[in-house]
């Protein structure tokens, strides 16, 4: 079953989209300058470790998977994809 993160109904779109921007920002640069995360940020997190990504291609899968998100929330999506989903959907 494809998962994804559902954001809650009092978060606002933009703020979703601004931290998601800034998280995998963060992760595009090889580092997180903070120690504290929303839980929905955490499952990113956790799925985006399993998914092991090769250290030359990350930070261009990485913006891949931003764009992918950002368009589907522009779109007024609510949920927010895992780079795990997102993957078997763009190999198909």
């Amino acid at each position: 079953m494809a998962s994804a993160i559902d954001t809650t109904e009092a978060m606002d779109a933009a703020v979703t989209l601004a931290a998601f921007r800034r998280l995998v920002h963060e992760l595009e640069e090889g580092r997180t300058k903070r120690n504290s995360f929303q839980p929905w940020e955490m499952e990113l997190l956790l799925d985006i470790e399993a998914c092991d990504l090769p250290r030359r291609r990350r930070a261009a899968l990485l913006r891949r998977y931003r764009r992918a998100v950002e368009r589907r929330l522009e779109k007024g999506e609510p949920r927010l994809l895992k780079l795990s989903e997102y993957m078997r959907r763009s190999m198909a």
